[in-house]
């Protein structure tokens, strides 16, 4: 066991064998994830996963290298008219059913997500795409460090289902139909539609026309599974952030009115925001690094695999050692108060504050995804924002519903279920949005 004096390191615990490290501090994540990352960037098997035939979800280094490709700054620049336009769809339908606001923005992310992927729109209602990754989610959301006893003893994946305590077998068995349907159904449409001329542009139709060339990187069963990936991966970690900017703002009432008024001061509280004005808006970009810093989406985040044996300041890390960057409470003070100013200084971002995106992972394995998500949330954040003032609700007796502010214990950390009220602040935004959401 390595010395217990190691608290720079956080702390290690050996579980079956097995060494897993916690990095507590900024420093040691970044010497290690981001500087040796040669050798921290492979992922843990997880037996579970591939049991319920979600394999294709650990990404592979070709996989990873071509979601980076068509997922960069400039690339992803083109779906701001899509981002846009799924926002005032958002709008559209928190006016008509306010109460129903976490499906809304569940439906938001679809309409970004799974036309950029495959070039497919949804239909107004009872998507079948959405419905099967809502499916396909509740399954893959249970598999949770230690739920399982497959992870920790995975000679046990051979036991069959009848026997006692073999429960496990039966859920992956239903999540394997599931996961097939992910990863297959979206992507034979799209070749489908390549095929008969009528392919709208995508990820999946682009890489696979670039495929055609002689020196491709990649095959079809990479493209299969980044698009997959995507499909059911892309919007996780960005629903569970707007829900958590939601819940924010009732606890945080003034930083909500201060964002408000920064969006009056740059577009008015008779129009909406666009992208172009982003830049603009200091306050809300700091609002929205303090949302991901304020509740982790990944608590401890993404699991890192130590393939090599390492040497860190005298300490010797084992090989096969399972590695986890923990630095969000230690590198803010005050980390339990929310307080967008932490990331301004002189009215700007101060770029020597870390950016709270670490919840999108560090180093080789840093989400390909990054700039979509941050994207289709800040124009969510600035839509809602213009539109409505959120307010913690009141029962029919005039008394305030207290939300619990308590997060479930998934991987993916999500707030457990509360109520708000959406109070329409400019009828005029509203309106616009309407009229935008009329014309799709």
């Amino acid at each position: 066991m390595m010395d217990r004096r190691l608290t720079e390191l956080g702390m290690s615990t050996f579980v079956t064998g097995t060494s897993v490290i916690v990095l507590s501090s900024l420093q040691a994540t970044e010497d290690l994830m981001e500087k040796r990352s040669s050798i921290y960037s492979d992922r843990p098997a997880v037996p579970m996963l591939d049991l319920m035939g979600f394999e294709w979800v650990l990404s592979r280094k070709t996989q990873r290298r071509l979601m980076s490709h068509h997922l960069s700054v400039s690339a992803t620049q083109n779906v701001q008219p899509q981002q846009r336009v799924a926002a005032h769809a958002l709008i559209s339908r928190l006016l008509q059913h306010p109460e129903a606001f976490l499906d809304h923005i569940r439906i938001m992310l679809g309409e970004i997500i799974i036309p950029f992927t495959y070039g497919i729109d949804l239909q107004p209602t009872d998507d079948p795409y959405v419905a099967l990754i809502e499916k396909a989610s509740s399954y893959g959301s249970q598999v949770v460090p230690g739920r399982f006893l497959v992870d920790t003893f995975p000679f046990i994946k051979y036991v069959p289902e009848w026997i006692p305590g073999a429960g496990f077998q039966r859920i992956a068995r239903e999540a394997r139909v599931l996961a097939k349907a992910v990863r297959d159904v979206p992507f034979a449409e799209t070749k489908r539609r390549m095929t008969s001329g009528e392919v709208r542009s995508s990820f999946t139709a682009s890489a696979l026309r670039d495929l055609e060339a002689e020196d491709s990187y990649y095959d079809e069963d990479v493209v299969k599974n980044a698009a997959a990936t995507m499909y059911a991966a892309g919007g996780d970690t960005t629903i569970i952030a707007l829900s958590t900017f939601v819940l924010a703002m009732l606890a945080n009432p003034d930083a909500q009115k201060q964002a408000q008024q920064e969006i009056d001061a740059v577009v008015g509280n008779d129009n909406l925001p666009d992208f172009q004005d982003r830049e603009a808006m200091p306050y809300v970009l700091a609002l929205i690094r303090e949302v991901l810093r304020w509740r982790a989406i990944l608590p401890l985040g993404i699991p890192h695999l130590l393939v090599n044996e390492d040497e860190y300041r005298g300490y010797r890390l084992p090989a096969n050692s399972i590695v986890f960057g923990n630095v969000m409470q230690k590198i803010y003070p005050n980390p339990e108060k929310f307080d967008p100013e932490r990331f301004l200084l002189d009215g700007k971002l101060n770029p020597l504050v870390p950016d709270p995106m670490v919840a999108f992972g560090f180093g080789r394995r840093l989400c390909p995804g990054r700039h979509l998500a941050e994207s289709s949330i800040w124009i969510a954040v600035v839509s809602i924002l213009a539109v409505f003032n959120i307010k913690k609700k009141v029962d029919k007796d005039g008394n305030i519903i207290e939300p619990s502010y308590k997060y479930d214990d998934r991987m993916l950390s999500a707030p457990i279920p509360f109520e708000c009220s959406l109070e329409v602040r400019s009828e005029m935004a509203a309106k616009l949005a309407l009229a935008s959401a009329d014309d799709i």
